[in-house]
Order: structure tokens, then sequence, then C-alpha cells
């Protein structure tokens, strides 16, 4: 709250006390204690990890540890400490997989430009891509049962 016009400062009395540093310092300190700070930024980890401990490798071994991390499609540090804490990690894709997975986009892009063809030239045309387009993709569906 802010004083009357009227109203002196204590420290000096030919000072109105609305403009008295010292006391509209106070009146301001207040008013910022009484509202309600909202910390902003990332929010609080409900598990945070708080001990931190180092692990010296040679360049070889650390080498190896990233390569086999790579192919798991982690990263070396959550590598080491699933390695630490369970022993095992399973693969998300091998690279036959993903070279497969790759040959199948490729495959739905062409389709997709089948589709377009279709439109624009009629469907006999269309087909005979098509036909060609499901035989690979059969193939490629038997290499993955096995």
């Amino acid at each position: 709250m802010f004083f009357l016009s009227s109203e002196r400062c204590f420290c000096c009395t030919k000072t109105p006390a609305r403009f008295c540093i010292p006391l509209v310092a106070k009146e301001i300190s207040e008013m910022m204690e009484s509202e309600k700070r909202h910390s902003g930024g990332r929010p609080k980890k409900v598990i945070k990890r708080e001990s931190a401990t180092g692990v010296r490798f040679t360049k070889a071994e650390y080498f190896v540890v990233k390569q086999k991390a790579l192919g798991t499609g982690m990263r070396v540090t959550s590598y080491i400490r699933e390695m630490a804490l369970n022993g095992n990690i399973i693969a998300r894709t091998s690279e036959e997989e993903r070279h497969f997975i790759r040959q199948l986009i490729g495959i739905s892009n062409n389709l997709n430009q089948l589709a377009k063809k279709a439109h624009q030239e009629g469907l006999l045309t269309a087909m005979m891509h098509f036909e060609k387009y499901r035989n690979i993709i059969d193939e490629l569906l038997e290499q993955l049962k096995q």
C-alpha cells in the first residue's frame, strides 16, 4: 500500500513518504514476498540420478563399447548403465533387419508412385508394375520369416 502524498518520511521530514527510497524498497519487497513466485524451466525429475562414477577405457576398449552401444541403438552411457545393472541388452534391430526395412520403405515409395501413375495413365500400365513390386515384397517377407 502506498502512502498518501500528505504523509512525510520519518528519515527526512521534507521528503514525501511515497518518494522515500527506504520505504518504497520495503513496500516493493513486501509485495514480492506476498506474490506466489512460479519457478519456470524444466520440471524436476521424479527419479534423480545423484551418484556419478567414472570409468576409464583404453582407446580400443572404448571403441568396442561404442560399437556395441551403436549396435543396440543406445548411447554409450545408457549402454554401460544397462550392462552394469542387468548384464544383457537385446538389440532393437539387427543390421540385416534394418536393410530389409530400408528396402520396404523404398518399395512403399514406388507403390505411391504407381498409384499416381494409375490415376494419370490408366490401370493397365500400373497393374504390370504393381505385379513386379508385389513379387519383390513377397520375397522380402519370406526372408524376414527365416
